[in-house]
């Protein structure tokens, strides 16, 4: 009778466990309640919506119906009747929160804000895209985490804008709402800049692999169609421009502002003595300001040490020191970037930087991106002193890194980063580290980072990002407890079948070798100075 009994519960195990999380929808979401039926399709997918906020994310369900071949118009209105109905609901607390019940004979979105009302859409699309039929059931989700992101570096190899547009549409889709946007670097800088033509007439000119490579960068009017783009999407844009360090290709453009490097990083740094490096930089980053009207600005701050001994013989900050009474160079990268974090604010920015700045003591203010994994300490210093944190840690977070053990392409340092990894990431740090709710209270999200050094192509690109960023992006959404990494990998598979009609060249982690590892770049030999990777 025993094992009788014990075999019920163990059936009864599996079927909680398989039918826990059955929607095909990534991310999963928090609660979901499913009923008998499916929704009756020869109603329609017509759109009722009545309040002005909703209308451009009901204008884009209504397209995304037509795409899937049905039959909807946008019916604006309070008065009026539809079959999908679209509503304001102020006691949802989250903004990007929403309610999505589907019945045999309706569809009702709820949010407090227009964000919400866009998640609703993308899940509701997941179901109508992965269903035969689309099921009856109750959905109430908010997610994790406010910050979900990415980080594509266009100043390695340049990608273009048709290439941002996908990556966007994408992100959406799984909820990612974060696209920073690492646009200036040694190799390349990628921006135009009105009051400083030279920055694309001969910064732009290059990539890693090439350092002789044409030119290549966005127009002002490219990014405001992005900007745009991603808006429509509830996707911000964060731009990267670097300072002080990775700043080779702007000394190339303008060599008046270079306070030089060492070795095999010539150029690397801007001059921090010189005070028309800060007109000048501010000059950049007003423009820069004008084009994203999101509230964050990402300046770097970065990796300075490859470049700050060639400021110990620099005569303009040998002055800068003595007018300062200063003793050591990095008391000359505090000035600079406190001077930086000024203007930044000024423009009514807030300023990103990498977690370096914490040893800086920057402006509270200021946003730490957490790094480097190797140095735990810098996430629970930053926690601890308040810091607004952004999680995004080489391990497991850096998709420049391999993915698999079979693959030779790519960073293995340290160990490599699995899609398990990824997908099971914060909590086990959190364990590890004893981070407690308090210190939790200042993180603000996850993104995951692609520096593009091997990423030289779309296939690339593309291999190293996907699946791993769906296992990001459920990750950063899902609460902890209904996170399930099986159930994951069988929800993956409408995933991978997107990603065949729309030619992805992902990395198939069902069948490793089904999939070629695309070829690294071949890197050409220099003719000019030019640098090599230093984000190891």
């Amino acid at each position: 009778m025993r094992k009788i009994f014990s075999y019920i519960f163990l059936l009864l195990l599996i079927s909680f466990s398989a039918g826990a999380a059955s929607l095909p929808v990534i991310p999963y979401p928090a609660q979901v309640e499913e009923k008998a039926g499916v929704y009756d399709a020869s109603r329609g997918y017509d759109i009722l919506v009545s309040d002005s906020t909703f209308v451009q994310d009901a204008v884009y369900l209504c397209g995304r119906f037509r795409e899937l071949g049905l039959t909807s118009r946008v019916i604006v209105g309070a008065d009026r009747e539809a079959p999908v109905v679209i509503r304001r609901n102020n006691k949802i607390t989250d903004k990007e929160g929403y309610t999505l019940d589907i019945s045999r004979k309706s569809i009702s979105i709820e949010a407090a804000e227009a964000a919400g009302v866009f998640y609703a859409a993308q899940t509701l699309l997941q179901l109508l895209e992965n269903c035969a039929e689309l099921p009856c059931v109750d959905i109430t989700d908010a997610p994790r985490y406010a910050w979900r992101g990415y980080m594509r570096d266009d100043a390695r190899h340049f990608t273009g804008v048709e290439s941002v547009k996908q990556l966007i549409d994408l992100m959406a889709r799984y909820k990612l709402n974060r696209f920073h946007w690492h646009l200036t670097d040694a190799q390349g800088w990628r921006v135009e800049i009105k009051k400083y033509p030279l920055l694309t007439e001969i910064g732009a000119i290059g990539s890693h692999s090439d350092p002789d490579a044409p030119r290549a960068y966005y127009t002002q009017d490219d990014i405001r169609e992005i900007v745009d783009y991603a808006a429509r999407r509830h996707v911000m844009i964060i731009p990267e421009i670097d300072m002080p360090g990775h700043a080779a290709a702007a000394n190339r453009a303008y060599p008046e502002f270079n306070g030089g490097g060492e070795g095999i990083f010539p150029d690397f740094t801007f001059n921090p003595g010189k005070e028309g490096t800060y007109g000048y930089l501010s000059d950049i980053l007003a423009e820069v300001a004008g084009l994203f009207p999101g509230p964050y600005m990402h300046i770097g701050g970065d990796e300075v040490a490859y470049g700050i001994n060639a400021w110990k013989t620099d005569p303009d900050v040998l002055a800068l020191m003595e007018r300062e009474g200063f003793t050591d160079v990095r008391q000359c990268e505090r000035y600079f970037m406190n001077r930086m974090i000024a203007q930044v604010a000024s423009l009514g920015k807030t300023l990103i930087g990498w977690d370096e700045l914490i040893d800086l003591d920057v402006d509270p203010t200021t946003n730490i991106m957490w790094w480097r994994h190797d140095k735990p300490q810098y996430l629970t210093r930053s926690l601890d002193a308040g810091y607004t944190t952004v999680m995004c840690p080489r391990k497991p977070l850096y998709f420049d890194f391999v993915q698999h053990d079979s693959h030779t392409v790519g960073r293995i340092w340290d160990g490599f980063c699995p899609l398990d990894s990824v997908y099971a990431f914060p909590d086990p740090l959190f364990a590890s580290l004893g981070v407690t709710p308090e210190q939790q209270s200042h993180i603000s999200g996850m993104q995951a980072n692609a520096w593009s050094e091997l990423l030289h192509t779309p296939e690339r690109v593309d291999f190293m990002t996907w699946p791993r960023l769906c296992a990001l992006a459920e990750s950063a959404w899902t609460l902890p407890g209904n996170k399930n990494f099986a159930d994951f990998e069988k929800r993956l598979d409408y995933s991978y079948d997107l990603f065949d009609r729309l030619g992805i060249y992902y990395f198939d982690h069902r069948s490793p070798s089904r999939v070629s590892e695309p070829a690294g770049p071949v890197i050409k030999k220099k003719t000019r100075e030019s640098e090599t990777n230093y984000r190891d």
